[in-house]
């Protein structure tokens, strides 16, 4: 009887499709799982563009400065002065009628970008964000779909 057992090779047929199940239910657990890390990670790099613009227009502001308690830059004039190397997806928000800019207003930076997105259904609108206001901000990427508000502005946001 000992030989019987030690004869036998490879997998039954049972011993297979088990394998395939158990390979099947991690996947299933697995892959929502790594996209919404990748969601969350796209949301934390658009928010750190967004502070990059800001500090570039701090920049832009202290080399270009005026007796105006009011300033505006457009962030593409950011690039194109060399203040930023890239705006990141900044500039995606440069559609008609929307163009990303930074206003200076009595000593505070506002950043001002609408609908960029960062995922296929999923955006970010900053509307006058700060610096505080972004870093402040704590939500996940990937929750929900549509559209995330930024700013002071942003009335109800979620």
């Amino acid at each position: 009887m000992g030989n019987v057992l030690k004869n036998e090779r490879g997998l039954t047929l049972i011993e297979l499709l088990a394998v395939i199940v158990i390979l099947a239910v991690v996947a299933a657990i697995a892959i929502p799982a790594i996209g919404n890390i990748i969601d969350n990670s796209r949301y934390k790099a658009l928010k750190a563009d967004a502070i990059n613009v800001l500090h570039a227009a701090q920049f832009y502001f202290m080399e270009h400065p005026t007796a105006d308690q009011w300033q505006i830059v457009q962030v593409e004039q950011l690039v194109a002065e060399g203040y930023l190397d890239s705006a990141g997806k900044i500039l995606d928000a440069d559609r008609p009628g929307q163009t990303a800019n930074v206003q200076f207003i009595n000593g505070v930076y506002y950043l001002n970008a609408h609908a960029i997105y960062y995922s296929k259904e999923k955006y970010i609108n900053f509307d006058n964000a700060t610096i505080e206001h972004i870093a402040e901000d704590i939500r996940k990427g990937s929750r929900g779909y549509g559209g995330r508000c930024i700013g002071r502005d942003c009335a109800g946001s979620s």
